[in-house]
């Protein structure tokens, strides 16, 4: 009964419909391709959050204007004084207006160049302490979480440095050295790669004994490239977050030391000697403006950066894309 109703289908079937199809070896051998990058895909999530770009495009116009001002026309220099030509005397908290776009200070120096000046300052303080951490907590990280053999050593000269506070640290260390940007440099970068190693040990620990890091080790591959090319890429995103978050709490730590006299020398423009001097006037209505400028300048940086670093670490995490 079926194969009569099969033979019946059959011959209602126009044989015009159907050609045999071509057998060919090399397009067998093909694989599947896919046009997934992983950087592509990451930008593409973080260009969909507007508040990140509108900041990335601020933190980008802040830093180039921040090069390029002391090249531009009717620029003055920051550590100037100026003089009043009709008294003969320093031009003090003079309010400010056309000449003067951010007023002058209690000493006859113009804001607006100080103020850019520190904002050159802090940003290289910023940059150069969240390299240093970024580069020394990612290798001391990785070896503590992987080698076992290093487990140990590293542990204990952890524990050392993290039980003496960092604000001891930092006030000691530029008490006894001389005040420059190297030293501030220096003495933030002694105890500040402490939490990042520990962050990326903590991470490489969660993920160092599953089955394709077992297969690599079990293949004979070397341990350098087992956490450079197996570890760390499943930790860009949290990275990428504490480097950006790094930026600011070192701008953030010139900002307190000054605040308590052992930042840099007052010759050294810098957000926080601002900041500093602005504190002393602050009671003053008329003068509030000498901590007004600077402190936008430092909130606009760290907000910046925040909010930088927590889209793109959202946007570095695969799970995010599509």
């Amino acid at each position: 009964m079926g194969n009569s109703k099969i033979n019946k289908l059959s011959d209602g079937i126009e044989d015009s419909l159907f050609e045999f199809a071509d057998f060919d070896d090399s397009k067998a051998e093909l694989t599947g391709y896919s046009n997934y990058s992983y950087w592509h895909s990451t930008v593409r999530v973080f260009m969909q959050s507007k508040i990140a770009v509108l900041f990335l495009i601020l933190m980008m116009s802040l830093l180039i204007f921040t090069t390029i001002q002391p090249y531009l026309p009717k620029q003055k220099s920051p550590t100037k004084i100026y003089i009043d030509g009709n008294t003969n005397m320093q031009l003090r908290n003079h309010p400010p207006d056309f000449e003067f776009w951010f007023g002058t200070n209690s000493i006859g120096q113009d804001l607006w160049a100080r103020i850019w000046s520190g904002t050159r300052t802090s940003l290289l303080i910023g940059f150069l302490v969240g390299f240093w951490e970024a580069i020394i907590g990612i290798i001391v990280g990785a070896l503590w979480g992987y080698v076992r053999q290093l487990e140990s050593i590293i542990t204990e000269i952890y524990n050392v440095l993290d039980n003496i506070p960092t604000t001891v640290v930092l006030i000691l260390l530029t008490y006894i050295m001389k005040p420059s940007v190297s030293t501030m440099v220096f003495a933030m970068c002694m105890t500040g790669w402490l939490g990042m190693a520990r962050f990326v040990r903590n991470q490489i620990i969660i993920i160092r004994d599953r089955e394709y890091n077992l297969a690599s080790r079990c293949l004979g591959t070397p341990i350098s490239r087992i956490i450079f090319k197996n570890l760390l890429p499943y930790l860009v995103s949290v990275i990428m977050l504490r480097m950006a978050l790094a930026i600011p709490a070192a701008i953030g730590s010139e900002v307190f030391l000054t605040y308590i006299g052992l930042g840099l020398p007052k010759s050294i423009p810098s957000l926080g000697n601002l900041v500093n001097e602005g504190r002393g006037v602050m009671m003053v209505p008329s003068l509030r403006y000498q901590l007004i400028f600077p402190a936008i300048a430092l909130s606009l940086i760290t907000i910046s950066f925040y909010v930088i670093g927590n889209v793109f670490a959202d946007a570095a995490d695969p799970r995010n894309h599509v």
